[in-house]
C-alpha cells in the first residue's frame, strides 16, 4: 500500500511537468544541445548589465574624489603602450562622437556616459570627447561635474585611458577617451594579423 502511495504522489508532483523541446534535449554525448536566447531575454540581460554597471558608478559628491576645476587629469590601464597614451594626450586621434555633459544632473549624466560609451564600442569608435566643464560655481564643490566623470570613467572596464584634452578641444573642461576595442575588433584584427596584413 506504501508503495502505491509513493506512485501516486509522484505522479501527482510530476503531472504539470512538460517535455522538454527538442532544442532543450540533452544530446548523445552528454551535451546539452546550445539554446537560442529570445529577443526578449537579450533585452533583460543588457539592462542587468547596465543595472549593474551603474551600481557601480556612485552619484553621491562625496563619494568620489575631488578634482579641481583646473586640474589637469590622466588615467591609463596597465599595459598601455607609452606611444599610444602620448597620442592620446597630444589628442592626435580623431573622434566623430562628442558628450556635452553640461546643465545635466549627476544622475543623467552617469546614463548618458555609459550609454555613449556602449554606442561608441558597437559602432567601432575608439575615441570619444567628453566635456564635463570647469564647474567653478558648481555645489558641493567646485568641480563636481569633472570630479564624477573622472571617477566614473576610471571604474568603467570598456575605458582604455583619458586624459584632459587640448587647449583647442576644451582643455582641463573635456577629455579624450580611449576605449578598448570590441570583442569583434580584436577578432577582426587577429585575422588580419594572421593572414600579414596589420601594417597595411
Amino acid at each position: 500500500m506504501e508503495r502505491l502511495d509513493d506512485d501516486l504522489l509522484f505522479s501527482q508532483e510530476m503531472a504539470d511537468v512538460k517535455p522538454l523541446k527538442e532544442n532543450q534535449k540533452t544530446q548523445s554525448n552528454g551535451l546539452t544541445a546550445q539554446i537560442t536566447p529570445t529577443f526578449g531575454q537579450l533585452v533583460k540581460q543588457a539592462a542587468l548589465n547596465e543595472h549593474e554597471l551603474l551600481a557601480m558608478l556612485p552619484i553621491a559628491p562625496f563619494q568620489f574624489k575631488t578634482v579641481s576645476p583646473d586640474e589637469v587629469v590622466e588615467h591609463r590601464h596597465d599595459g598601455m603602450q607609452e606611444a599610444v597614451y602620448k597620442r592620446l594626450r597630444q589628442g592626435k586621434y580623431d573622434f566623430k562622437t562628442i558628450l556635452d555633459l553640461h546643465s545635466y544632473s549627476l544622475q543623467q549624466a552617469r546614463g548618458s556616459l555609459v550609454n555613449c560609451i556602449f554606442a561608441a564600442i558597437e559602432r567601432g569608435e575608439r575615441n570619444i570627447l567628453v566635456i564635463h566643464g570647469k564647474g567653478y560655481h558648481s555645489k558641493p564643490y567646485p568641480g563636481l561635474m569633472k570630479s564624477a566623470v573622472c571617477h566614473w570613467l576610471s571604474v568603467i572596464e570598456q575605458v582604455a585611458a583619458f586624459h584632459s584634452a587640448t587647449r583647442e578641444q576644451g582643455g582641463s573642461g573635456a577629455l579624450f577617451v580611449l576605449l578598448k576595442k570590441s570583442s569583434q575588433q580584436r577578432i577582426e584584427n587577429s585575422e588580419l594579423n594572421r593572414k600579414g596584413g596589420g601594417f597595411r
